[in-house]
């Protein structure tokens, strides 16, 4: 099969990596990324079950019985590359798959937290369109802060009707999800008196309480009031990761 091919060059571009070199986040950084980051972390029975694992994905992509042979690789990911490096190797395994909206939705309905978070992390690698919003927005009624935090990644500041990314930026700030993991905030934000009502109610309410107001409010507040528009996002809606 055909993997993404990494260089120096690519790697320092992607800004997918966290702050200090760590593990880059697999909602965001590019595919060829993500493999050339496992290349390197993973040992050589890691490597060679993920091979494997991506082999067959791609051999028997999509898959259209009762459960394909990457839906298995899937739930084995964290055993066989550990907890540190799991969302990573699904989120491959599902590319590899070339999984659809109906088969992520399939996964996302039948798997783990784990493997509902991976299915949230593939969207902007494998949906263009808004078919898999359903998913983002199951994963926003819930109280599972990671599954939160997956869930208000680039696709959905893509597809997300104003009104609901309004309300997931807020489940957000009183879950403790740093807003950090909201894709594309300042340019959702910017100017919106909405939202500045919605964060102004919130705060009048912690305080009130004798509650402390997140400090992330602050910040997103500020966005809705910046005077000059942020640049156009820089797209990267190509399925493989590469710019468009």
């Amino acid at each position: 099969m055909t993997r993404p091919r990494t260089t120096p060059a690519t790697t320092a571009a992607t800004g997918g990596t966290t702050a200090d070199g760590g593990t880059p986040n697999p909602g965001t950084a590019p595919l060829d990324t993500l493999r050339a980051h496992l290349a390197t972390r993973l040992d050589g029975a890691a490597r060679a079950w993920l091979d494997q694992a991506l082999d067959e994905a791609a051999a028997h992509p999509g898959g259209r019985g009762p459960l394909a042979v990457w839906e298995l690789r899937l739930a084995e990911a964290g055993r066989r590359c550990g907890p540190a490096h799991a969302d990573a190797a699904r989120v491959l395994v599902l590319h590899a798959a070339r999984a659809d909206a109906d088969a992520l939705t399939r996964v996302y309905v039948q798997g783990t937290a784990d493997e509902r978070r991976a299915v949230l992390h593939a969207l902007p690698h494998l949906v263009p369109g808004p078919d898999a919003l359903p998913l983002v927005e199951d994963a926003l009624r819930t109280n599972d802060t990671r599954l939160l935090a997956a869930a208000v990644g680039p696709y959905a500041a893509r597809h997300l009707d104003p009104h609901t990314w309004r309300h997931a930026v807020l489940k957000c700030l009183f879950t403790g999800v740093g807003v950090d993991h909201v894709a594309d905030l300042p340019r959702r934000a910017h100017g919106d008196a909405e939202l500045a009502r919605m964060l102004g109610d919130y705060a009048a309410e912690r305080t009130a309480a004798g509650r402390p107001v997140p400090e992330d409010l602050d910040r997103v507040l500020a966005l809705t009031r910046t005077g000059a528009p942020p640049a156009p996002p820089h797209r990267t809606d190509d399925p493989h990761g590469k710019e468009s």
